[in-house]
């Protein structure tokens, strides 16, 4: 009951965040009170450090990149060539944003393509005078493809790289298990979208309210640098996933190497366009005191009995065979994030995997199924995941507030179908691809 209330009061306090706390220092006064309590000891802040930090480290780099490439103008830039591709045509626009988010989730994470597309969204469809209820269609849906599409490489989500690291997935063989998945989940994510808000999508827009894509760009180096690094930065991580090389440490080189070139580090006499202090202060450095905080006190709560718990739920569903073991794993991750939110979800998650005696395979699948529920259940409710949080404030600042029950409401409807399907995906092709 201890760790149940540290936990409570603590997931309260990141919410919240009292007199400008952040979610680092929020998360770091539960962990504080529960070495104080007795509830994890000095060893347990080991333990929790050696699975956390290089997911933490990811994420840092990842959000540098998303937040240096945002100050040049590339998302602009993007996302004004998908409004001119629309054609004029808010039934085309309407899947070319969807499969935009999808894509700058699984390169940028689900954070990035949550923060740094949805007002860029706002401001075109702004430009182009959408109505209010039709806005809304493209928002929800931007916010909503951001974690469903989140799956297919292990930078796209941090839930993904915890995962990936507890249990030792390489990068090659995350992104063999998962991009088919993530393409099931999109094409599930476009039908359920599609026909929930079809009667308000509008029907034509006019293509010259639209600035030229080539306008939005505000550095040019870093712009055209993006592409030849991108492309390099993925296949280092996928030629890198054979040997024992943390992913911070190639994600942190491709931020290095960004920094330099908006810097203008190696053409001093050239002014930077890009304010790097700005953007280094705006990178998620309280990321780093929460995942250590808020793990602990996860953590400890796990040892005292949800872990156990957990396990019992998982170990009952592994004796009713692969399908259902997926499936029931999914849900059960899902509903847990939407209660505890996500990443304190997916450690319980992991721990309580590793302690069920299931087949190989079982396993396997249960592993994925996990980081699955815990992309896409933060979708049931606002405190789901950080991410949300800080989309529906962002939301708020540009006039577009949306309820709790109304995100809700919409959330159970659009995220249920596509779970399951996603789920069930998974449990058709890991098989297959596992076969001896």
């Amino acid at each position: 009951m201890l760790a149940l209330l540290i936990f409570a009061v603590t997931l309260t306090l990141v919410i919240w965040q009292p007199r400008g706390l952040g979610i680092g220092w929020s998360a770091m006064a539960g962990a504080i009170v529960a070495l104080a309590l007795g509830v994890v000891n000095w060893g347990d802040v080991a333990i929790v450090w050696d699975i956390v930090w290089d997911a933490t480290f990811t994420f840092v780099a990842l959000i540098i990149i998303s937040l240096i490439l945002d100050e040049a103008g590339f998302f602009a830039w993007a996302a004004l060539h998908i409004a001119r591709w629309g054609k004029g045509s808010g039934r085309l626009l309407f899947p070319l944003i969807i499969i935009l988010g999808a894509a700058i989730s699984a390169f940028f994470a689900n954070d990035g393509a949550a923060l740094l597309l949805t007002p860029i969204v706002l401001a075109i469809l702004t430009r182009l005078e959408f109505s209010e209820k039709s806005a809304l269609a493209f928002i929800i849906a931007t916010g909503f493809v951001a974690d469903s599409t989140s799956l297919p490489l292990v930078i796209s989500n941090l839930v993904n790289i915890v995962s990936a690291n507890f249990f030792d997935v390489s990068f090659s063989r995350y992104a063999q298990v998962m991009v088919p998945v993530d393409i099931v989940s999109l094409l599930a994510t476009l039908l359920v979208l599609w026909l929930y808000f079809r009667r308000d999508i509008p029907q034509s827009y006019a293509l010259n309210r639209l600035e030229k894509p080539g306008h939005a760009i505000r550095d040019h180096q870093v712009f055209y640098a993006a592409f030849p690094i991108i492309a390099i930065l993925l296949v280092a991580l996928f030629v890198t996933a054979h040997w024992d090389i943390p992913i911070s440490l190639v994600m942190g080189l491709a931020a290095l190497i960004l920094i330099a070139i908006a810097g203008r580090w190696f053409t001093r006499k050239q002014k930077a366009v890009i304010s790097l202090p700005h953007v280094l202060k705006n990178a998620p450095w309280q990321i780093v005191l929460f995942s250590l905080g808020m793990y602990l006190v996860v953590y400890g709560l796990g040892q005292a009995w949800l872990t156990s718990w957990a396990s019992g739920i998982l170990a009952m569903l592994g004796t009713q065979g692969n399908v259902v073991a997926t499936i029931g794993t999914g849900f059960a991750a899902a509903v847990l994030a939407s209660i505890m939110n996500n990443m304190p979800a997916t450690l319980i998650g992991a721990l309580a995997i590793d302690q069920v005696h299931v087949p190989q395979l079982t396993q396997q699948l249960m592993v994925y199924a996990n980081v699955i529920g815990n992309d896409l259940g933060p979708k049931f409710t606002p405190i789901g995941s950080l991410a949300t949080l800080l989309w529906l404030h962002v939301l708020a600042g540009k006039g577009h507030k949306i309820s709790w029950g109304h995100y809700m409401k919409v959330g159970a409807v659009i995220t249920t179908p596509v779970l399951f399907v996603t789920l069930l995906a998974l449990a058709v092709w890991l098989p297959m691809i596992s076969a001896p």
